[in-house]
């Protein structure tokens, strides 16, 4: 075959892969609903690995599931980032299966492909010399200082996420005893225990401030704004920077940090990972499992204590 014929065979194919392409977007748009940034991306996508294919002079009608591991493997080469070859196997996976469903073929390669697992985060979490100076940040003799200082404590002492510490009630409270009622994620309803220095100040704040910033309305919620009701997540992440930057601390933080902080310390002072998980109300011990990383130092100490052959002479 001459260069003229194998670049007319060559359009023939595009044209007949633009076609079936626009048959995909319009099944895409009209039958799921899908939005014009998500069609653009599923379009990128499959125009992406059909210009592969063309080039590996490969039919998408015969490829098999090796044709497909190659494709992916050659984006990594590239550089391609896991979240972006995992977009990559769900739109090919999506095509097939339209192909399938409109009986245009019998076969999708990337049925039984598995989504490469996507590296965890190690969560930014602070150090006890960091929480000290943190919580002092706060100015005490100010209405909202004391507020501030009470919520910091306590997000520290308890480890809540920000949604649950600003929906807090009074009744949610129990001073006497040191712990307080937490509604979490999925309505699941957890107690957790707050010690000596979280309870002070929630007094201190409840006796001296509270009462201000109510201004004479009845309100349940335990922490108030300058309105009187309950503080936004966006009044206390601003709370947060604010008091970051006072502080003199370089990490860039957030209200979740102090979560992590909580998680991160109980398990360095020999917290067992069962507990942690129960104080955080994770329904999986696998997401708690996270905050392992920061005991690597403690354990190989008590490796090198109590294993009989660790001991250096």
């Amino acid at each position: 075959m001459n260069e003229p014929e194998k670049e007319e065979n060559r359009q023939r194919e595009l044209d007949k892969i633009s076609a079936l392409l626009r048959r995909y977007l319009d099944y895409l748009s009209v039958e799921k609903g899908l939005s014009v940034n998500t069609l653009e991306s599923y379009k990128n996508d499959l125009t992406r690995f059909f210009s592969y294919l063309l080039q590996k002079k490969l039919s998408w009608e015969t490829i098999r599931r090796q044709d497909v591991e190659a494709y992916l493997t050659a984006a990594q080469n590239e550089g391609v980032t896991v979240a972006t070859v995992s977009r990559y196997i769900s739109s090919i996976r999506s095509f097939y299966n339209f192909t399938q469903l409109e009986k245009l073929s019998d076969n999708n390669p990337s049925e039984d492909i598995e989504l490469p697992k996507k590296p965890k985060k190690l969560p930014e979490f602070l150090n006890t010399e960091e929480v000290e100076r943190l919580l002092s940040a706060p100015d005490k003799e100010t209405v909202t200082g004391l507020r501030d200082a009470a919520m910091l404590e306590l997000l520290y002492a308890t480890g809540e996420r920000v949604s649950e510490i600003i929906n807090l009630k009074m009744e949610d409270l129990n001073l006497d005893e040191g712990y307080l009622v937490c509604m979490g994620k999925g309505s699941k309803q957890r107690l957790i225990p707050f010690g000596d220095a979280a309870g002070e100040m929630i007094i201190r704040y409840i006796r001296n401030s509270r009462l201000k910033l109510m201004k004479e309305q009845s309100t349940p919620f335990l922490f108030l704004s300058t309105r009187s009701g309950p503080l936004s997540r966006k009044t206390f992440w601003k709370m947060i920077k604010d008091y970051r930057l006072k502080a003199g601390i370089e990490k860039d933080i957030s209200p979740h940090t102090l979560r992590h902080s909580f998680a991160t310390h109980l398990l360095q002072n020999g917290a067992d990972l069962r507990s942690v998980q129960m104080l955080l109300g994770h329904s999986d011990i696998s997401t708690t499992q996270i905050y392992t990383h920061i005991n690597q130092h403690r354990m190989k100490k008590i490796h090198d204590q109590y294993h009989p052959r660790a001991k250096r002479k």
